[in-house]
Formats: C-alpha cells, sequence, structure tokens
C-alpha cells in the first residue's frame, strides 16, 4: 500500500475532533517529511484541518458551522504523556462544568507541576497555572475545585457571591472520605483558600478534625478579604473572612 494510502486510511479511522501528529501513523521516521507533506495536502484538499504547526484534526461540520476540538484535544498533550497524567484542565472551560459560569473564554487554562509560558494553539490561548500538589488521576477533579475557590473573586460573568453560594453546593456533595481528601490539597494552597475551604466545610458539617487542620495552618491574626456575604457565608467571621 502506498503512503498516501496508508495515511488516507488512518484518518478514516480517526474520530471527529480528534487531534492528532504525524507520529500517529505507523509509519518509518525516515519517511516523515513525506507524511508532514501528504498531511499538508489533505490540508488543501479539505479533508483535514489544522489546528497549529505539526498538529491537525479532522473537522465535525455541524448545521452551525465547522467545530473547532474540544479543549482537552488541543491541550491533550500538556495533560496526558505516556498514560501518567501530568496537568488538567482548570479555568473557564471548568468553571462551565461546575456551573460556576455560563461565560465561554478563548483561553484553555491548564493545572501543571512546571512552569510553562503561555502559547497559541488555533484560536485559543494556552495558560499555565502552577499546580503546588502532585496531579494524579484520582485527585485532579479536586484541585479543580480549588483552583476555583482560588479564583472565586475573578470567576468572570458572576458575582464573589453568587460563585461561593455555588461552591457551598459543590462541597456540599462531597463524601466524608472526599472533604477529607480535599482538606489535605488545601493545604499546599495558599492561606485565604485554606480559609475559605474551612468555612465552607464547616457549614457542610465536616468532621471537626478536618477543621482544626485547616485553622491550624493559618495565621491567628491574618484576616482576608473576599466581599462575601454573611448571608452566603456565615462561618466567614471565625475564618477571620471580611
Amino acid at each position: 500500500m502506498k503512503i498516501v494510502d496508508k495515511i488516507e486510511s488512518k484518518i478514516k479511522k480517526i474520530p471527529q475532533g480528534q487531534v492528532f501528529t504525524y507520529t500517529d501513523f505507523d509509519i518509518d521516521v525516515e519517511r516523515q517529511d513525506t507524511i508532514v507533506k501528504t498531511l499538508n495536502n489533505f490540508v488543501a484538499k479539505g479533508k483535514i484541518a489544522k489546528l497549529s504547526k505539526g498538529k491537525f484534526y479532522k473537522p465535525q461540520v455541524t448545521e452551525f458551522g465547522t467545530l473547532l476540538p474540544s479543549s482537552y484535544q488541543i491541550v491533550k498533550d500538556f495533560i496526558e504523556k505516556d498514560g501518567k497524567i501530568i496537568g488538567y484542565l482548570t479555568g473557564y472551560s471548568v468553571y462551565n462544568e461546575l456551573l460556576l459560569t455560563t461565560q465561554i473564554a478563548n483561553s484553555i487554562q491548564i493545572g501543571t507541576n512546571k512552569y510553562r509560558r503561555p502559547l497559541k494553539r488555533g484560536n485559543y490561548i494556552s495558560l499555565f497555572i502552577l499546580q503546588p500538589n502532585k496531579i494524579t488521576k484520582t485527585n485532579f477533579r479536586f484541585l479543580q475545585i480549588l483552583d476555583a475557590v482560588r479564583f472565586v473573586r475573578s470567576i468572570p460573568a458572576t458575582t464573589t457571591n453568587e460563585a461561593c453560594k455555588r461552591l457551598i453546593q459543590i462541597f456540599k456533595g462531597l463524601t466524608t472520605e472526599e472533604q477529607t481528601k480535599i482538606t489535605n490539597l488545601a493545604l499546599n494552597y495558599t492561606d485565604y483558600v485554606r480559609a475559605l475551604c474551612g468555612a465552607i466545610l464547616e457549614m457542610n458539617n465536616a468532621d471537626k478534625s478536618l477543621l482544626v487542620l485547616l485553622d491550624k495552618s493559618l495565621n491567628g491574626v491574618t484576616t482576608y478579604k473576599l466581599d462575601i456575604s454573611n448571608n452566603i457565608l456565615p462561618t466567614k467571621t471565625k475564618w477571620r473572612i471580611v
């Protein structure tokens, strides 16, 4: 089978919206130039689309137009490598999933243990948020919630009060075991995040040992200006949130 036919056959099996590169084709590395040239020819013919240098996808065409790949597909090489989690989606796309906002931004935020500069792919700017905890398959969901707590004052198209109100509901849905996990992860976040987590967990009648753990991690005289009302967060005074 000719290389062109082999590549076309492979592309037909790739789902719409999935991002791929020339390395996804089982063809000798020596033929790399041929693969790249063939893929670029397919772009010119409209069979596939180009996301950025060396990255392609099969566009999904709907009655509303051609769709871009999902946020995950666009930055998946920063999220998973060799079957291991090395990052996670956070920020605007996750705020939507958590029902904290309805606004959609043209940036993708990624939690990572390694500093990276912003980069552009397609119409999106990828921003990297440094995560102090080790990222794993079992904890990244909690890290997404804690990131929302961290940026509670800057979540778009909502108020700090409304965002806090929604976070209280999210924490309410956590099991006792999950409350313990998120508390231990919160200990590595900045002080006002720990304070707000403590206030929210206390509202949800979390185990006293978790509240003590968070309280002891805080400076006993520092106050945290978050502009959350007493009606939304009645426990805020104890946690020195103003």
